[in-house]
C-alpha cells in the first residue's frame, strides 16, 4: 500500500497568538498504515493532531485528506470526512454511561450499523461490555481510554487519530490497548496516526514514524529503523519502558 497517501500534511505552520507551535511540518500517512509521531513533552505533537482536526487551523501549508483539502474546513465538517480522534486526556462524558458515550460517537449516517459496531467494540474491549450501564466518570483510567477509543471507532473512521493513549496507565493496560490498535489495523485495515510519549511501544507498533522537536519534524523512518537509531535511543529510549 506504500505511496497511497490518505493524509498529507504539507509545510504546515500553526500559531497560538504570536507563538509558532508548528514550523513547516510535513508528514504523510498511507492507507492501511500505523504511523507514530514521537517527541518530548511540548514538542508540538498534540498541536499537529488538533490542527489536522481544524482547531486551531493552520496559518500556512496544506492538509489533504483522501484527496480533499481540509486545511480551512471547520472541525465538524472534517469529522464528516471520517477522521476520528481519541484526544489526549481521554475527554469522555463523565456523567453519561458507557453506552451513552458510545452512542455519542456514532454518526447519524452510521445508525444502521449501530448494533454491529457496538458488538465490535465490546469484542475488542470486553471490559466496556461489563461496564456498559456504568457512568464514564466512575471507570478506571484504562477503561476510560478504551471508551475514548471505542467512541472514536463508532464514527467508522477512515483515519483514527490517537493522542497519548498510554498516558498515565499501568504497563499491562497499555499492552492491551496497543494490542487492540494492532488488531484493528490488521483485521479491519484501519489507518492509525498515533502521538505517543512511550516511544518504545509506539515504534514497535508502527510501520513508519516521525520524530518532532520544537515544532519541527527532525527525523523519519520505519519503526524498526528509528528503534535502532542511536540518536533516538539516547533521546527517547534509554531507561525507557521495554
Amino acid at each position: 500500500m506504500a505511496g497511497d497517501a490518505l493524509l498529507k500534511v504539507q509545510s504546515v505552520e500553526t500559531f497560538y497568538g504570536n507563538i509558532r507551535a508548528l514550523d513547516g511540518v510535513s508528514v504523510e500517512v498511507n492507507r492501511g498504515e500505523i504511523v507514530s509521531l514521537i517527541g518530548a513533552n511540548g514538542a508540538g505533537k498534540s498541536t499537529l493532531m488538533m490542527t489536522i482536526c481544524g482547531s486551531p487551523q493552520a496559518r500556512a501549508g496544506k492538509i489533504i485528506f483522501d484527496g480533499v483539502d481540509i486545511t480551512k474546513m471547520p472541525t465538524h465538517l472534517i469529522a464528516r470526512e471520517r477522521i476520528a480522534q481519541s484526544p489526549e486526556g481521554r475527554r469522555i462524558f463523565p456523567r453519561m454511561t458507557v453506552m451513552e458515550n458510545l452512542q455519542m460517537g456514532a454518526g447519524l449516517d452510521n445508525l444502521k450499523y449501530f448494533h454491529e459496531d457496538i458488538e465490535k467494540i465490546f469484542t475488542l474491549f470486553p471490559r466496556l461490555k461489563e461496564r456498559q450501564s456504568q457512568r464514564g466518570g466512575t471507570l478506571s483510567g484504562g477503561e476510560q481510554q478504551m471508551l475514548s477509543i471505542g467512541r472514536a471507532l463508532m464514527a467508522r473512521p477512515k483515519l483514527l487519530l490517537l493522542d497519548e493513549p498510554s498516558l498515565g496507565l499501568a504497563p499491562l493496560i497499555v499492552k492491551g490497548i496497543f494490542e487492540a490498535i494492532k488488531k484493528l489495523n490488521q483485521e479491519e485495515g484501519l489507518t492509525v496516526f498515533l502521538v505517543e510519549q512511550n516511544a518504545f511501544a509506539a515504534l514497535k507498533l508502527s510501520d513508519r514514524a516521525y520524530v518532532m522537536v520544537n515544532g519541527r519534524v527532525t527525523m523519519s523512518g520505519s519503526g524498526k529503523e528509528l528503534l535502532a537509531d542511536p540518536q533516538v535511543r539516547a533521546a527517547y529510549l534509554e531507561g525507557g519502558r521495554h
